[in-house]
């Protein structure tokens, strides 16, 4: 379970708009938070724009309901000259309750583009994760 109090990269409540008409929320409003948080971290990393060139292995595990909090955790897995493997996963709060549940996971890939929108070599990959420890320069 993550720390609730620690910053997530993107916090967002379900509403009755990201529902069906059974009142379930989305699958592709949840793919749509995790894109938004995987891309912001893989451009704070870059120190620059990206574009989302690939989903794997995108798992969910529990649904999301109506007033849940939701909150996009995510991480670098790897590196290459132009693009960052993100791992990301929602966990939820329910409505009015500390009760916590993952949702989904699922890998991203990013690739750093310039004006033209063109590949480009990332300024700021760096070869160290978050938590200081070296990661693969290898990325899908």
């Amino acid at each position: 379970m993550p720390e609730f109090d620690m910053a997530p990269a993107l916090r967002v409540r379900a509403m009755p708009c990201d529902t069906n008409p059974s009142g379930d929320v989305f699958g592709g409003w949840l793919l749509a938070q995790m894109d938004a948080a995987g891309a912001l971290t893989a451009a704070r990393r870059s120190q620059g724009r990206v574009v989302t060139v690939g989903i794997e292995a995108m798992t969910f595990h529990k649904p999301v309901c109506v007033g849940d909090e939701v909150n996009c955790y995510t991480r670098i897995l790897a590196v290459g000259r132009t693009s960052v493997r993100v791992g990301i996963s929602i966990w939820v709060r329910r409505y009015l309750t500390d009760e916590a549940h993952l949702v989904t996971d699922g890998v991203f890939t990013y690739v750093a583009i310039d004006q033209c929108r063109q590949p480009r070599p990332s300024q700021g990959w760096g070869w160290i994760d978050e938590s200081g420890h070296g990661i693969s320069q290898h990325a899908a």
